[in-house]
C-alpha cells in the first residue's frame, strides 16, 4: 500500500509539472511581416484614446440627431462604408472598430488594467466612446455581435439610446452551449496565453469562408470585398487579440433579459441569413417590448452590404416613423 501511495504521488507530480512546464515547451511560430494598426490608416481615419485603448472611428454629418454604428465579428468600419454617408443625411454619423477588430489597438494582457475585449468592456468602452465625443444619446446601429453588444448597452444604459437598430444581430440562444464561466480562469494562465494564439490561427481559413456565407447574392460578392477584412491578419497580436476576445470574462447571457428593454427596437434583417435564420429574428421579435421587425428579401447576414439600397429604405422609414 506505501509503495502505490508512492507510485500516485510520483505520478501526481509529474502531472502537474507538465501541465505548468508542457505549453511552455510547445513551439510558437512569430509570423512574419506584421505591422502597427497606425500603418492601414485611411485620410479619414480618426483615432481617440477610451478606457486607456486607442479606438479608431470614422465620422460623417451633422445635426442633433446621432448614430453610432457597431459592426460584427471579424470586420470593422468598412462594413458601413454603403450606408454612412446616406445616413448622415439624418444625422452625425459615427463608425468605430471595436476592440480585436479593425485598426483599435490591440491590448495585451502585460498592459492592461482589466479585459478590452469582453461585453462589459465593450459596453463601458461604448459609454466612454460616447462621453468623450460628447454625445449624450444615440441611436445605436449593430449588426450581429454589435448587434449583442447594442443590446446590452441599451439594458445597462438606456437613458443614453435613443433607439436599437439591430442589423441581423446576435443576442443569444439556440447557438450552443458558450464556453463555461468555470473554466475561464484556466483559459487565462500564462501556459494557455502562450498556446492559445495557435489555436486562434485556424481563424485565417474559416472567416474568408464565413464573409462568403454572409451573402445570399455571391455575384455581388467582390474580391475587395472578401479581401478587404482579411487585413486583420497582417496587424500585429490579432491571433493573441482573439484569443483573449474568445475567453473573455462571462457576462450574463442576453435574450432571457430581452423583455427588460426599455427602449424602441427596430430588427432590420436579410430573409436569407444563412448565419442566423430568420425565424431567430422573428421570435426575439417578440420578446423584446413593442419591437418592429423588417426582413429584406434576396438578402444574406449583412444587408447594409449586400442590399443598401432596400436597407435604408428600411431605416428612413423606421427614422421617419419615429
Amino acid at each position: 500500500m506505501k509503495r502505490l501511495k508512492k507510485v500516485v504521488l510520483i505520478l501526481f507530480t509529474l502531472l502537474c509539472i507538465t501541465a505548468l512546464v508542457g505549453p511552455f515547451l510547445v513551439p510558437v511560430s512569430v509570423l512574419d511581416g506584421l505591422r502597427s494598426e497606425m500603418e492601414f490608416a485611411d485620410p479619414d481615419s480618426k483615432f481617440i484614446e477610451v478606457n486607456d485603448v486607442t479606438i479608431h472611428y470614422k465620422e460623417m454629418g451633422s445635426g442633433t440627431a446621432t448614430f453610432i454604428l457597431l459592426h460584427g465579428f471579424g470586420t470593422g468600419v468598412y462594413s458601413w462604408r454603403e450606408v454612412m454617408d446616406d445616413l448622415s443625411q439624418y444625422g452625425r454619423v459615427i463608425a468605430y472598430d471595436r476592440p480585436a477588430f479593425g485598426l483599435t489597438e490591440r491590448p495585451m494582457p502585460e498592459d492592461w488594467s482589466g479585459n478590452p475585449y469582453g461585453m462589459k468592456a465593450n459596453i463601458e468602452l461604448l459609454r466612454g466612446l460616447m462621453d468623450a465625443l460628447k454625445i449624450e444619446k444615440a441611436v445605436l446601429v449593430g449588426n450581429s455581435a454589435g448587434g449583442g453588444v447594442s443590446t446590452a448597452f441599451g439594458l445597462e444604459y438606456p437613458q443614453r439610446v435613443a433607439s436599437l437598430i439591430l442589423v441581423d444581430p446576435g443576442v443569444g440562444g439556440g447557438r450552443g452551449p458558450q464556453f463555461p464561466a468555470w473554466a475561464l480562469p484556466l483559459m487565462w494562465t500564462p501556459q494557455m496565453r502562450h498556446i492559445g494564439q495557435l489555436m486562434m490561427r485556424d481563424i485565417q481559413q474559416t472567416l474568408p469562408q464565413t464573409i462568403q456565407r454572409e451573402w445570399f447574392d455571391q455575384t455581388k460578392l467582390t474580391d475587395e470585398i472578401k479581401q478587404q477584412p482579411l487585413e486583420i491578419f497582417q496587424i500585429k497580436n490579432w491571433d493573441r487579440a482573439f484569443y483573449e476576445l474568445t475567453f473573455a470574462p462571462a457576462y450574463p447571457e442576453l435574450r432571457p433579459l430581452l423583455p427588460q428593454l426599455g427602449v424602441p427596437v427596430f430588427i432590420v434583417a436579410g430573409a436569407e441569413d444563412r448565419l442566423i435564420r430568420s425565424w431567430y429574428f422573428e421570435a426575439i421579435s417578440t420578446e423584446i417590448p413593442n419591437a418592429k421587425l423588417s426582413l429584406i428579401a434576396g438578402c444574406g447576414h449583412v444587408p447594409h452590404e449586400e442590399c443598401p439600397g432596400e436597407f435604408m429604405n428600411e431605416v428612413v422609414n423606421y427614422i421617419q416613423e419615429n
